[in-house]
């Protein structure tokens, strides 16, 4: 497009439209910056909405935009794409340019995460602040509700929006990798309105103030109750209650973080069940947040959120391994973002953070505040749905990432020099205080996890390495004290609250005692814990301790599960070493299995060698971290597997799992199925339609097997009442036939499998088969024999009357002694 000329918004916005489908996207990006630069804000005003919608699709998903979460580096669109929309680049340039003007653009309440729909169309306040004072009431009512968003509002929005919409991706390509271009953006857009060093960089355009217009304030009257129960937002006294937007820039620019912050958690982090969604808008909660904002800041007013049930409310639970990386990548930034708060500002003291800038006080709060609750939520549904397969991983490294933040700090620790051993590094002390603030992190999430791992297959490498690395992170020094202590404080008795003392005490230095000063911070850390529980599980919350007795017993149901997956990885790997022994070019002429279905059952194609030796070992070192954690006797500990090895020796292997008989056949029970996923036993499973019907296997001809399949249909439609009366008599000859016309082994395997019994009765009917003559190896032995024949001086019918004569004699041999042998 050549340098635009002044034309009606209306035309713009037309030619804008007809260029995306004709030229290509770098020429469009051209364009669009020329227009940026020289359009006034009433004219880009009319493209913005297009624009965003062109750039990250529709909310609905119809439209595709610019597929940000299929575009790679590898994409020769990929750096015009990022240079667009970079933090300082054009697209947010535009945003600035609008912002000044304080636009506004709609989006219907439709499209809001469920619980703020849910609120909002049931007339009860929603607790997120970022959408208060926003709804624009048409006169059609309220199912067509739409909220007002200012420029970067909705620009956000879009942009966290564009993660969770249903995308009708082509054939062959899915989203989910860390090196999309929406998975960067993420990134960048953290490290810069989350930035750990520094500040916010201030917006590149600027109105004739000399600052961008901020948002209209909040109502002093609502809370941050919705991302915290300490007390009502912090930051309102810095960005809401200024006398004049220029007396602190800082200030000032801090709402575009917040912002950012709260529209990811909003869209990304809402998936509740009707249950806790109620639970969290329960009155008993709502008291609790008001005894807690009151204890916390007496001077603070309070407006309680409407207690509506909501009961037509169940939002479906569909987050995708996409996702959950990109909610991991924001835990991850949030923790680096928070640990850079400088050391003299970590004091909880009012007169500590008085007169420091805003976003030192956000970094103070960001995580308990803004992100605890939902992202608790979050990863309880998550560890409750998500299939027992090893794409829980991106699951179970979110939730491990969010209960380390000392991992995060920038500090670099000393390492034991056995990187194979588990991490011997102590956590400093000062997180202790995040630890009893986070307590459900640790304890309920990993009984959560506890009950996934004893169904989950163990012999599996991908799902051993999550047991072991949750033994990991948990067995690191100081941990389990911490989260024992914050257990404690929890189970201190109810009176400590109602007697907690004012935060206006005296220091040991006024006048006090170091006694009481002790007394008080106990309380405090007594109070803190009981408001995180509280909170999130509600006052009737039946606690369950980590460190009690009932979770210990199902820690040792763990270690023996561990244990029998141990032993059946190696049963596996001996198996399958012997069938590659067997399998070798002496099983040509009979010395091998011929039989396709001689591999374990449940061994994938990657779970042999290496990667059962990484089973061994994964499962191996998870033992020793949960013995290091619970405190484990390891004298008990190895009688119990050594007890446990005893019993399950090869016979026991090949019995069946536990069932029970019914008409249908065979029904697995609890205990049956639980031997089955850990290969303790298991059901024979061969093929159960017609023998003669089966694959022609390798070591076969198929020319003969149709051929002698034809045949022996013949004679068994002809013959077949005769062979069933000769096979049913109890005599010699009967067992000479049963011989000869049926196959007792593949009536026993049938036995050993969950068939029914019609499947049986039809296995035993007599019939002839001819198929095994069309075996290259009953091929190559008939000819050894006519060859030895031949050099005896035996003809090709002297040879066949002797072949016939053998094998007759081998059948009255079998018929007569066949029992006695078997019995012995």
């Amino acid at each position: 497009m050549a340098a635009p000329t002044l034309q009606q918004p209306s035309f713009l916005l037309a030619n804008l439209k007809a260029d995306s489908t004709t030229k290509p996207l770098l020429q469009r990006c051209h364009d669009l910056v020329k227009i940026i630069d020289e359009y006034p804000a009433k004219e880009l005003h009319v493209i913005f909405p297009w624009l965003v919608e062109s750039v990250f699709g529709s909310l609905d998903g119809i439209i595709a935009g610019w597929n940000l979460r299929l575009l790679h580096s590898r994409s020769t669109e990929y750096n015009v794409v990022m240079e667009f929309l970079n933090p300082s680049g054009p697209m947010m340039k535009l945003v600035y340019k609008l912002q000044a003007e304080e636009y506004k653009y709609e989006i219907p309440v439709n499209y809001l995460p469920g619980p703020l729909k849910a609120c909002i169309q049931e007339g009860v306040l929603p607790d997120c602040p970022l959408f208060h004072n926003k709804l624009q009431f048409p006169l059609s009512g309220l199912l067509t509700l739409n909220i007002a968003l200012n420029p970067f509002e909705f620009f956000m929005f879009n942009f966290a929006f564009c993660l969770i919409t249903p995308k009708n991706f082509p054939p062959g390509q899915h989203g989910g990798s860390t090196d999309s271009a929406y998975f960067v953006l993420v990134d960048i857009y953290l490290k810069y309105f989350l930035p750990s060093e520094g500040s916010v960089p201030p917006s590149p355009f600027s109105d004739s103030r000399g600052s961008v217009t901020a948002p209209s304030p909040r109502s002093s009257s609502v809370s941050f109750t919705g991302y915290g129960v300490h007390s009502p937002s912090l930051l309102k006294h810095h960005i809401f209650h200024q006398p004049s937007v220029n007396a602190d820039p800082a200030a000032q620019e801090i709402w575009r973080t917040e912002t950012l912050l709260q529209m990811f958690v909003e869209v990304w982090l809402h998936h509740y069940s009707l249950e806790m969604y109620q639970k969290l808008q329960s009155p008993q909660l709502a008291l609790l947040q008001y005894r807690l904002s009151m204890s916390s800041m007496p001077y603070q007013p309070y407006a309680p959120p409407g207690s509506g049930t909501l009961h037509t409310y169940q939002e479906p639970f569909s987050p995708t391994e996409e996702h959950v990386l990109v909610v991991r990548l924001l835990v991850k930034h949030l923790h680096a973002f928070s640990s850079s708060l400088k050391p003299e500002q970590l004091s909880s003291s009012p007169s500590a953070h008085s007169h420091t800038s805003p976003l030192e006080e956000f970094k103070r709060v960001v995580v308990q505040r803004f992100v605890q609750q939902k992202l608790y939520l979050f990863l309880q549904h998550c560890f409750g749905h998500w299939p027992l397969d090893a794409s829980f991983r991106a699951v179970l490294e979110t939730w491990l990432s969010y209960i380390q933040p000392w991992r995060y700090t920038g500090e670099k620790t000393n390492v034991q020099p056995d990187q194979n051993r588990t991490e011997n590094r102590t956590i400093p002390d000062k997180w202790e205080s995040f630890v009893q603030e986070n307590l459900l992190m640790y304890t309920k999430l990993f009984q959560v996890f506890l009950n996934r791992a004893v169904r989950t297959d163990l012999v599996n490498a991908k799902n051993a390495l999550m047991v072991f690395r949750v033994a990991k992170v948990f067995a690191q020094p100081n941990l389990a004290e911490m989260i024992l202590k914050g257990e404690q404080l929890f189970l201190e008795p109810e009176h400590v609250l109602h007697h907690r003392q004012p935060r206006g005490y005296l220091t040991p230095g006024q006048g006090g005692s170091y006694l009481s000063s002790r007394q008080r911070v106990v309380t405090d850390m007594v109070f803190r814990v009981k408001s995180h529980v509280y909170a999130l599980e509600g006052q009737d919350c039946q606690y369950k301790q980590m460190f009690g007795t009932d979770l210990r017993g199902a820690i040792m149901k763990l270690i023996q599960i561990i244990a029998q997956a141990r032993q059946t990885a190696k049963r596996i790997s001996d198996h399958s070493s012997e069938v590659a022994a067997n399998n070798s070019f002496l099983s040509w002429f009979g010395l091998g299995s011929s039989d396709l279905n001689s591999t374990f059952p449940g061994a994938e194609p990657e779970e042999s060698g290496e990667c059962l030796k990484k089973t061994h070992e994964f499962l191996d070192r998870a033992l020793e971290n949960l013995c290091q954690i619970f405190k484990l006797n390891q004298g008990q500990l190895t009688q119990l597997i050594s007890n446990l090895g005893s019993s399950q020796d090869d016979g026991n292997c090949k019995q069946l799992p536990d069932c029970i008989q019914s008409d249908s056949g065979l029904i697995l029970t609890d205990l049956g199925r639980r031997q089955i996923i850990n290969g303790l036993r298991r059901f024979d499973v061969p093929y159960q339609g017609d023998p003669e019907l089966q694959p022609i296997r390798s070591y076969e001809n198929a020319l003969l097997v149709r051929l002698f399949y034809r045949i022996s249909c013949l004679v068994n439609h002809r013959l077949g009442g005769h062979m069933e009366a000769v096979c049913s008599r109890p005599d010699f000859l009967g067992r000479l036939g049963r011989y000869y016309l049926t196959d007792p082994d593949w009536t026993f395997r049938l036995r050993q499998s969950p068939t029914s019994r019609q499947t049986v009765e039809r296995s035993r009917q007599p019939r002839l088969s001819l198929r095994p003559l069309a075996s290259y190896r009953t091929l190559l032995l008939l000819l050894l024999l006519y060859m030895l024949g031949a050099l005896l001086s035996f003809g090709p019918a002297s040879s066949t009357a002797l072949i016939l004569a053998g094998g007759f004699l081998y059948g009255l041999l079998v018929a007569l002694f066949g029992d006695k042998l078997k019995t012995h």
